[in-house]
């Protein structure tokens, strides 16, 4: 799940357990399936984190990225994400 990944980890979506209304307005903001998702930071109570999704960054409560099913991505994934690109999210997180 969505919720479970923790600051600086990367998921591909999976699908959304989402009212439809609510999965199309994620859908419009880049939630689909395949795409590359990150949580990017936490609120200091521990909700809502920021996730970075198609060079955008998203606020989601816990309750709704608890219903976002994420894979995890595989070494290949993390050594073509190891890079500019990621660290550049995490900066820009921080």
């Amino acid at each position: 799940m969505l919720s479970e990944l923790n600051v600086g980890e990367f998921g591909y979506l999976v699908a959304l357990d989402l009212p439809e209304s609510v999965q199309n307005h994620l859908m419009h903001m880049g939630f689909v399936p395949d795409a590359l998702v990150t949580a990017l930071r936490r609120a200091p109570a521990g909700d809502p984190t920021v996730y970075g999704i198609d060079g955008m960054e998203i606020a989601l409560r816990h309750e709704t990225a608890d219903s976002i099913r994420v894979r995890a991505a595989d070494s290949k994934d993390s050594e073509h994400l190891e890079g500019e690109e990621t660290e550049e999210l995490l900066e820009a997180a921080q």
